[in-house]
């Protein structure tokens, strides 16, 4: 009797389903989830790359990636960072869901960035003048919960008065920010009164920073605000509002306060980018033992 020998099936390789069918559904899928400010930014980065090679991500060699950068040298050098960091994320991204069979942005160097984080500090005094010398009550407030609060622009934009909510000595927010998390930050009383002195009749759901419209300020028009405020004080640097940031960091640490409790008001994940605020203003020097 003959043995009989069982057919072993044919393996079956599975096959992944295909995420994307084009380079722009590809750039869709990497911006989703993102914040609409930072979707904004990345988009026209890749549009610029895009237009810039005419190619499709499929065919871009690391020589097209050098010359995009090269193309980017009359630009600052951090934003040319930028731009940069945000093709190879696209590119990095379109590797790991297996659209593109190799990372050929892996190989680009992003250029060295100087660290001018004490340039983008204010003083003190110069924050007070800002304050002090800004008479309309909406942007008075604007800049106070910038400064007193830390939070960044997109936030404060995107507050309404469900988010803010009083307590028996001032008051505090609760901010929806970068990342995805939810930050509660205490106000002082002083700053507590110059916001709700704002509020009027409006419902829970309206605005605490409203345009003319009725509609929430853009970012544009805080950027706006803040300038004007600056260039009143007397202070010609660019100052942006998240310079009231950096200014809240540093003159917090410099008046003592523990660096955990400003990584948390700042909403930092490690307490190591907190620390470039000490670094960014030193209050001690070997210069100081020298016989000088």
């Amino acid at each position: 009797m003959s043995e009989i020998i069982p057919v072993s099936a044919t393996p079956i390789t599975p096959v992944a389903p295909v995420q994307a069918e084009s380079d722009h559904q590809l750039i869709e899928l990497w911006l989703h989830g993102r914040s609409r400010h930072t979707q904004r930014a990345y988009r026209a980065d890749a549009e610029r790359f895009m237009s810039f090679g005419n190619k499709s991500l499929h065919s871009v060699t690391l020589g097209d990636l050098q010359g995009f950068t090269d193309s980017l040298d009359s630009l600052e050098p951090a934003t040319k960072h930028r731009k940069l960091a945000a093709i190879k994320s696209l590119f990095a991204f379109g590797h790991r869901l297996g659209y593109l069979t190799f990372d050929v942005a892996r190989p680009l160097r992003l250029p060295a960035l100087k660290d001018t984080l004490a340039e983008r500090i204010l003083s003190e005094a110069e924050v007070q003048r800002m304050l002090v010398l800004e008479r309309q009550p909406r942007n008075h407030a604007l800049i106070c919960l910038l400064y007193a609060s830390a939070i960044r622009v997109a936030s404060c934009c995107d507050l309404r008065w469900r988010d803010a909510q009083g307590r028996t000595d001032g008051g505090q927010i609760t901010v929806f920010g970068k990342g995805g998390k939810t930050n509660r930050i205490l106000l002082p009383a002083s700053v507590w009164s110059c916001l709700i002195s704002l509020r009027g009749d409006a419902d829970e759901n309206a605005p605490i920073f409203r345009s003319r419209k009725g509609r929430h300020l853009d970012p544009s028009q805080v950027l706006r605000i803040v300038k004007a405020a600056a260039k009143r004080a007397g202070i010609t640097k660019a100052v942006s509002p998240h310079w009231m940031r950096h200014a809240h960091a540093s003159h917090a640490l410099d008046r003592g306060a523990p660096i955990s409790l400003v990584q948390t008001t700042l909403s930092h994940a490690s307490i190591s980018t907190t620390g470039k605020y000490l670094h960014a203003r030193p209050t001690e020097s070997s210069a100081s033992f020298l016989p000088l």
